[in-house]
């Protein structure tokens, strides 16, 4: 059995702990072959796991960022404990695929959210579905999200989106700043729903895709479902596993 591999982001700080955490696995002889650990910010994670979405590796994610979401807390004294005794958790990403005003398609997972943006000074006209059921037909607003249970304490919270446990086989689509209908909250679905949302004026209201951070623009119509033939193994340390913080969010959320 070889040494995990080890993937850093190019700033100071990850490059510090990568330097430590080298010498720490060399001199406890830590071994194990099917282990990415992942040095940097959320961002930095998805970016990695993006790359790897074919692996079957465990990724093991040490945050050098600021809050640092989906990553663990770095400690030099326990690092190779908590590698050891890490508890691993199973996330599908959304497939987003978008169709623009030239016909063109583009494919991206996600595995926050997809987030569909207005493009201009113009509030986006869209119309909401899933499969065949008409969820809203006219929505002004300045964009609308569609987020995974993991993604739900992200963007979608800054939006008041709801925080979705991570075992409820749900998605959450939530308004970004709603003027028609002003108090549509949006709706949360079942995470096998087929999501289409359309551009009513794809030419006086352009709006782009957004999957976590690919954009495509002039989007005509945006289909989102769970791609579960895609599996991101996830590690986290045993009292800040990825479940317990996503309570501590909903917990926060409601004593606010």
């Amino acid at each position: 059995m070889s040494k995990p591999q080890i993937i850093s982001d190019k700033n100071k700080k990850s490059l510090r702990i990568k330097k430590i955490l080298t010498k720490k696995i060399e001199a406890s002889e830590f071994k194990k072959s099917n282990l990415v650990i992942v040095i940097g910010g959320d961002g930095f994670m998805l970016q990695t796991l993006k790359n790897n979405k074919n692996s079957k590796k465990q990724f093991y994610g040490i945050n050098s960022g600021n809050y640092g979401f989906l990553m663990n807390i770095f400690s030099s004294t326990n690092i190779i404990k908590n590698l050891t005794n890490a508890n691993m958790i199973s996330i599908s990403p959304l497939e987003m695929t978008v169709k623009n005003k030239n016909n063109k398609i583009k494919k991206s997972i996600a595995i926050n959210e997809v987030s569909v943006l207005r493009q201009s000074r113009q509030a986006a006209s869209l119309s909401i579905k899933q499969g065949s059921r008409q969820i809203i037909k006219k929505l002004v607003s300045d964009g609308v999200l569609v987020s995974t249970p993991a993604g739900s304490t992200a963007y979608n919270l800054s939006v008041h989106g709801p925080i979705l446990g991570l075992n409820s086989k749900k998605l959450s689509i939530s308004p970004i700043s709603p003027f028609r209908p002003r108090r549509w909250k949006g709706k949360i679905v079942n995470d096998k729903s087929k999501i289409t949302i359309n551009n009513l004026n794809t030419f006086k209201r352009p709006i782009s895709a957004v999957a976590d951070n690919l954009e495509v623009r002039n989007a005509k119509s945006i289909t989102i479902k769970t791609n579960n033939k895609i599996k991101f193994n996830l590690l986290y340390d045993k009292n800040r596993s990825l479940q317990k913080k996503i309570k501590i969010e909903q917990l926060r959320k409601e004593t606010n």
